[in-house]
Order: C-alpha cells, then sequence, then structure tokens
C-alpha cells in the first residue's frame, strides 16, 4: 500500500518564478507546448547517452520517443517520454527549486571522466513552469529508468505555493506531464493546433513525436508522427529553406523571434564536423540574466548523439550570445574535461566557429547595413569583451567596433575605426577618443575644446566597458589610439610657443591655486585643451578615468586615492576673478569651485557634495 501524498511548499523563490512565468515572461500561450517537448526531448537525450555505459536502461521500449495527446471530455493534454525519468529526490531537486536542472544534480552524482562526458545534457528548469500559462493543475508522473516499478514517483500542484508528492507505481520509464487546462484554454484541445504547433516549433527534434490518430474528431489509440524527426543540420544547404532554418532556431533558441543571421557549413578531411551557427536578433533571456556564467549557446553532438550544452569549449565568452549546433565526427566520447578543453580537434573546431562566427558578422558590416545595426546594438558591448579575451582576432574584432563621434550623427554608434582613419588629415598620427558615463557628457566634455577648435575628430566613448577594453586596444591599423583626457594635447612648433609663453605668463597664478588648492590637486597646469571652459582634469597616460574609477569603488573595489591635475584656463573670467580676488575665503571658494566643475564634467565623484553646495551658494549670493 502506497504512503498517503506529502504536501510541500515550493521555495520563495519558485513562487516568485512561477508567478512571472505565468503573469509575464511568456506572452504566447503556446509556448507551453514546446518548452516540455524539449523537456522531454533533454530526458531522451539523457538516457540514450547513460546507456551507452548501461544498455540494459533501454530495456523493454528500445526507440526513444515522446508522445502528445489529449482528452477533450477530462480537458487535459499530456506529453509522455521514454526517457531517463526521475526518482522522487530529483522531483524535488527539480521542480520544488529553482536554479537547479536535471542535468545539474545528474552530474553531481557522477565522479571522475564520467561526470565531464555527460555534462550539461538537458535541463529541466524554468521552462516547465511555462505549463501554468494554460493550466490550474499540472500533474506529473515519473519513474528512473534504472527504478524497480514500485518507486514511481507522482508530483502534483496548482501552481499556487503547494505541491504534493506520492509514491507509486509506474509500468513504464519515462515522465508523463499532464496538463489541466483552464476554462477558456480550449484550443489546445484540439488535434490538428497541437500538431501545428509541434510542426512550428519542435519539427526538429531529434526524436519521434507522437500524436493519436483521429476518427470523427476525436483521438484513437493508434499514433502516427507528427515531426520531421531529423537533424537539420545533417541536410545539404540546397534542400533546407529560410523558413526551416528560422523554425529549427526557434525550437534550438527558445525564441519566438527571427534569428538575425546564420551560418551553415561542413568541413571535410582528416577532421570531419558540421556547424549551425545563428545569430539572434536580440539578447536572449538567459544571456542577460545568467551572463558569462550560465552559458547555453551551442550544444554538441558527436554523430548526431547529443554530448553537451553550454559549450565554452567551442566559443570564446565575448560570442557567448550565438546559438547553435556542432556535430562532430570523429572526437573521443571519454576523455575528461582537462583532455577535452585542450583536445588538438576540439580546438580547431572552436577556431573554426570563431571564424564563421566573424564572417558572418563582417558579411552583415558590409552587405546589410540594417542588420548590421541591430546586431550592433544588441551585442556590440559583448563584442567588444573579445579586444581583451581573443587577441589572434583583436584586429578583426576592432574593425567591427562602432562608436558616436564628433563627426557622426549624434549619438549614433555609427563610425567605424577604419572611417575615423579615412577622415584623418595629413599629419594626424593618432586616433583620438575621451570616454564618459553617457554621450551628452562626452560630446560636452570641456577636454574636446582645442579639439573641435582645430577641427579634429574625436570617438565618444560612453559604454561602461570602453575604458576597460581600451587598456587592450592600444592601436589600430598602426594608428595608436590616444585619450583626449590623457597626456600631452599635440601642438604644432607656433601653438607650442604660444602654450609656453601662457604658462609663464600664469605662475603666479598657478601658484596661487595651488596654494589655496593644497593636497586636493597634485598639480596646477595652463591648458591647451580648454578655449571656452574655465578648467578640467588631466589624466596622466596610465591613469584610469574618474567615472570608471568611481563605477569600481560603487561596486566594492578599494581604488587607490590619486591626486588629479587640474587645467586651466587663464583667459577665462572666472579664472580671472581668482586672479584678482583679494579675499582669501572668497579665492579659496572659487579655487575649489574651478576643481570640483573639472571633477563633475569628468564624471569623478565630489568627495564632500554638502561642502560643494554651501560653496556654490556663497559664491552666488556675493556676485
Amino acid at each position: 500500500m502506497n504512503a498517503p501524498a506529502e504536501i510541500r511548499k515550493f521555495e520563495a523563490e519558485v513562487a516568485q518564478v512561477l508567478h512571472l512565468v505565468t503573469h509575464s515572461l511568456y506572452s504566447h500561450k503556446e509556448i507551453f507546448l514546446r518548452e516540455l517537448i524539449s523537456n522531454a526531448s533533454d530526458a531522451c537525450d539523457k538516457l540514450r547517452f547513460e546507456s551507452i555505459a548501461h544498455p540494459e536502461l533501454l530495456a523493454g521500449e528500445g526507440e526513444l520517443h515522446i508522445d502528445v495527446s489529449w482528452d477533450p471530455e477530462a480537458r487535459t493534454v499530456t506529453v509522455r517520454d521514454n526517457g531517463i525519468g526521475m526518482s522522487r529526490d530529483e522531483v524535488v531537486a527539480n521542480i520544488g527549486t529553482i536554479a537547479s536542472s536535471g542535468t545539474r544534480r545528474f552530474l553531481e552524482a557522477m565522479s571522475g571522466e564520467q561526470k565531464a562526458d555527460a555534462r550539461l545534457i538537458g535541463q529541466f528548469g524554468v521552462g516547465f513552469y511555462s505549463a501554468f500559462v494554460v493550466a490550474d493543475k499540472v500533474t506529473v508522473i515519473t519513474r528512473r529508468a534504472d527504478a524497480p516499478v514500485g518507486e514511481g514517483v507522482k508530483w502534483e500542484s496548482d501552481g499556487k505555493g503547494e505541491y504534493s508528492l506520492e509514491q507509486v507505481e509506474v509500468g513504464e520509464r519515462g515522465t508523463a506531464v499532464t496538463l489541466h487546462l483552464k476554462a477558456d484554454e480550449d484550443e489546445f484541445l484540439k488535434g490538428w493546433q497541437l500538431k501545428s504547433l509541434i510542426r512550428k516549433y519542435s519539427d526538429h527534434v531529434a526524436f519521434p513525436i507522437r500524436v493519436p490518430k483521429e476518427e470523427d474528431g476525436k483521438p484513437t489509440a493508434e499514433f502516427e508522427t507528427a515531426n520531421d524527426a531529423s537533424a537539420l543540420w545533417t541536410k545539404p544547404k540546397s534542400e533546407i529553406s529560410d523558413e526551416d532554418y528560422q523554425s529549427f532556431y526557434k525550437s534550438l533558441g527558445h525564441d519566438f523571434n527571427d534569428a538575425l543571421a546564420w551560418t551553415h557549413n561542413r568541413v571535410e578531411g582528416s577532421q570531419s564536423f558540421t556547424t549551425l551557427l545563428y545569430i539572434p536578433s536580440q539578447p536572449p533571456f538567459d544571456l542577460m540574466m545568467g551572463g558569462r556564467d550560465e552559458r547555453k549557446g551551442l550544444k554538441l553532438y558527436i554523430k548526431r548523439v547529443f554530448i553537451m550544452d553550454a559549450a565554452e569549449e567551442l566559443l570564446p565568452n565575448y560570442l557567448r550570445f550565438v546559438r547553435g549546433v556542432v556535430d562532430a565526427d570523429d572526437l573521443p566520447l571519454n576523455v575528461s574535461r582537462e583532455i577535452l578543453q585542450h583536445n588538438r580537434q576540439l580546438e580547431r573546431i572552436k577556431s573554426a566557429c570563431v571564424k564563421r562566427v566573424l564572417d558572418l558578422i563582417e558579411k552583415l558590416a558590409k552587405d546589410e547595413p540594417e542588420k548590421f545595426a541591430t546586431f550592433y546594438k544588441a551585442f556590440g558591448n559583448t563584442l567588444k569583451e573579445g579586444i581583451s579575451e581573443d587577441a589572434n582576432n583583436r584586429e578583426r574584432i576592432a574593425k567591427l567596433l562602432r562608436f558616436a563621434s564628433t563627426k557622426g550623427e549624434g549619438s549614433q554608434q555609427n563610425v567605424s575605426l577604419d572611417d575615423y582613419i579615412g577622415r584623418m588629415p595629413v599629419g594626424q598620427d593618432a586616433i583620438w577618443y575621451i570616454t564618459a558615463d553617457s554621450y551628452a557628457a562626452a560630446f560636452g566634455s570641456p577636454q574636446l575644446e582645442a579639439f573641435k577648435a582645430k577641427d579634429i575628430e574625436v570617438l565618444l566613448m560612453s559604454d561602461r566597458i570602453d575604458e576597460w577594453m581600451l587598456g587592450s586596444l592600444g592601436e589600430y591599423a598602426g594608428k595608436k589610439l590616444k585619450s583626449v583626457a590623457k597626456g600631452e594635447v599635440p601642438l604644432d612648433e607656433a601653438d607650442r610657443k604660444k602654450q609656453e609663453e601662457a604658462a609663464k605668463e600664469a605662475e603666479p597664478l598657478l601658484k596661487k591655486l595651488k596654494e589655496l588648492l593644497g593636497d586636493r590637486v597634485g598639480e596646477v597646469k595652463v591648458s591647451a585643451r580648454l578655449t571656452d571652459s574655465p578648467s578640467c582634469l588631466a589624466l596622466s597616460d596610465y591613469e584610469m578615468a574618474p567615472h570608471l574609477a568611481r563605477l569600481l569603488r560603487e561596486a566594492g573595489h578599494d581604488m587607490p586615492e590619486s591626486k588629479p591635475t587640474l587645467e586651466i584656463n587663464p583667459a577665462h573670467a572666472l579664472v580671472k576673478r581668482v586672479e584678482t580676488e583679494t579675499d582669501e575665503g572668497r579665492a579659496k571658494d572659487l579655487a575649489n569651485l574651478l576643481l570640483e566643475q573639472a571633477e563633475i564634467a569628468a564624471g569623478a565623484q565630489l568627495p564632500d557634495p554638502a561642502a560643494f553646495v554651501q560653496r556654490m551658494n556663497r559664491v552666488l549670493l556675493a556676485s
């Protein structure tokens, strides 16, 4: 006699995710079928992999398949697979706890080389909860392939905070998910609708998806296959339509939007493999939520046997937005992860994947500028990571980068480094740029004034990653990249002489300002950068931009304190007022305001904002 059902509460975050999934995450109700079929496919993949070492697991039903059935009278839809199935503990871990997948628990139970081989074969995670979009109750009945008949598990919930667990007898291995549909979801009780959705989202799932045949509009006990059940990437390109490619992408990438572009290639020779790689049209959900730590970009197959998901061995981090499959003919299955990562064959595949993706992006940049603009808006910052991470392709990546510019179209990032070089006047030997918190801050920076006056183009970089990226991008096409805020400004002989004369004439003023500011500054100099503003900060060639230092401090990093160099414009009325001010208190206020407005313009954090406000008020009232 089975024990009575146990009632458990979902973990708090599961309840939150259920609310998100049922009300926000999936805007199309039909998503549930794709997600449940995907989970079923993963379970079949996992069993197929385990059966390599344990053929007895396939006893009873050798052919792996997925069945989708419906019952108009009971108002239910059931998705059943004869894959690996789950134990009671796995059901609790995978459905009762979010951010936990069948794959992860499956791997933790293994050790040594086996653990490395089978890593990330499918997930039974957030996608399951999409069932509650259309169902007010979900029942899961499952039995692991290596468990006796009496150790089946029944899980049931209305998705409102609790679920029940019960041990039951289950004759066949695998998992059946039954959805008790809400009152207004009759459309999913029609066979033609379910078959249409299977063909739309799951046509290229590599296992047969079977549905009951119908008589007089009612399902019978006889099944027929509703999907193509073939690996799309193994077909010749001439036999695949754009619609087929897009349909496969949506199933593979769990995306309702079309892919932006794709590349499909077969490499023959001493090592043969096929790649089908997609660029999404917008950032995938897991790219934003998981970032660099949770990567689900590429699936690795060996002779159509699914081996790995989230395969970081196949693409570097900066291309983690790419979706697709790699199917190799001759990679060894039984190698440890460490050997796999350094395997020469795998390195060759990785190099080929990187080349194909960069080729595809370059083609978009050259032939389809509108698509490239969509790509760059979505993934430009991610691509910039490659400047630091991929030294071998640094020049290729840099060629694809786009920036706003003082000679561009407002804040649009559409100026390439090649565009900039093509506009450089004779004699200019550097690519000039400025980094700031925003486009407005960059464009309005006083540090640009001399460059604008001399009609020297400056790239305006306002993405947080730019300053970090520039640490690795020292030059491009033989031209050094230089910040307008760092080092010395280039001057011809006449300007240099004029600068020296202005500095000599201003020596008493510089000395006075240094005394008034004390240890708040390291040095006070006459600026060659300023034409209209009274002051700005100047950095050494290797000093971090103030706005980036502020962001790092806010993120909890310890940053060394540095005393800024204040540059002044002696011809400005405010600076002249400091020079002529006889009241020491007012002179000190004015000097500090010169420094603080320069710090604000550079994106630095004022050490004492309240004192700044008080100083400003005193100066305004005294005017």
